[in-house]
């Protein structure tokens, strides 16, 4: 059995090298080939969800791939309906990934932690619903590389982003990581993918319905995340302060 760390078991600039040269279906069939059972994505069903998911649907992929939903209990009905859509047109299997406590388990021992505006209260918060339930599933499914939709152009955090990286403790490879908006929405288009219903409402992006708005003239991309006081949720990085 090798017990080598994960961090020195893998050359990860060899690795970046390689991916770099890749297409986004070709980074995650190396994915799949370098880790087989060990290799799961990770999807939102969020605006632009879609596109991982049909790069996998409709390739050589096609249900060889986990695929891990990570409900927080407080998504908009909007993305539910929209999962259950996209669930059905790409034959997907999804596991549903959920916190051990219950919405209202977690406001009653610790309030409705994304009214403070503070950042240690959004960071419990993500912690709870978000990050414990994929850690805990990349251990329950001895998972050592997970992909996810993450653009550089999402966030200055992201545009530093490499195509893939140690986040804690495993490895995480992102196949759209070049992608623009355009490219999305252009390819979406050329596959008849189906639009997030909020997006037609002006949304560029989507997470919990309490934490997530349409664009207006003071607000644009993810500062309509979060009322802007942080840019990720806490799943891509290994630093909550970001």
């Amino acid at each position: 059995m090798d017990t080598k760390p994960i961090q020195t078991k893998y050359n990860l600039e060899k690795f970046n090298e390689e991916l770099t040269q890749l297409s986004s279906l070709e980074i995650l069939e190396w994915g799949l080939q370098k880790f087989d059972n060990s290799f799961a994505c990770t999807t939102s069903f969020g605006i632009q969800s879609s596109v991982l998911l049909h790069l996998i649907q409709s390739s050589s992929l096609k249900n060889k791939v986990k695929i891990f939903w990570i409900d927080t209990g407080y998504l908009p009905k909007e993305t539910y309906l929209y999962a259950n859509t996209l669930i059905n047109k790409l034959s997907l299997d999804i596991t549903i990934l959920q916190s051990d406590i219950s919405p209202a388990h977690m406001e009653a021992m610790h309030g409705k932690l994304w009214e403070s505006n503070k950042v240690k209260d959004i960071n419990k918060y993500h912690q709870i619903r978000k990050v414990d339930p994929l850690d805990k599933a990349l251990k329950k499914y001895s998972i050592n590389c997970w992909g996810s939709g993450v653009r550089a152009q999402q966030t200055t955090n992201r545009e530093k982003m490499k195509f893939i990286e140690l986040i804690r403790g495993t490895l995480s490879i992102r196949p759209l990581l070049g992608w623009s908006q355009k490219d999305i929405f252009y390819y979406m288009q050329e596959k008849n993918l189906p639009q997030h219903p909020l997006f037609l409402r002006g949304y560029s992006t989507v997470g919990d319905w309490h934490s997530s708005s349409a664009e207006s003239s003071n607000a644009k991309g993810r500062s309509t995340r979060f009322g802007g006081i942080k840019q990720e949720c806490g799943l891509h990085v290994n630093d909550y302060q970001i």
